[in-house]
């Protein structure tokens, strides 16, 4: 075999030299995207288990209020009730007095 020449040797260096360069910038590629998929996770959020906030004053009148107009409908629903029962006791009463009417032949 014959002797390499010094162009054979520079082109031989220059293909070594673009492989290398191409396998170092994919290497420096794959660290910087593990860098940056470092810095996009988020930190896990630290513990509120035992951390409990308390209602804020417009919350508390919030619930006030509910409980409020909750206990307004059910005072009206107590009274449309015993109305109600009234009412059947009444008709229950007047039917039972006409049907001994009836009964008796009046």
């Amino acid at each position: 075999m014959s002797e390499p020449t010094p162009l054979d040797k520079a082109e031989a260096a220059a293909r070594e030299a673009a492989i290398n360069t191409a396998a170092v910038q994919i290497a420096l590629a794959a660290v910087e995207l593990a860098k940056a998929a470092q810095q996009q996770q988020p930190a896990p959020p630290p513990c509120q288990h035992h951390q409990q906030r308390g209602r804020s004053a417009g919350e508390w009148i919030g619930i006030a209020c509910a409980v409020c107009v909750g206990g307004v409908g059910i005072a009206f629903a107590s009274i449309a009730l015993a109305i109600l029962g009234g009412v059947a006791a009444i008709v229950a009463l007047v039917l039972r007095s006409m049907y001994e009417d009836y009964r008796k032949g009046r």
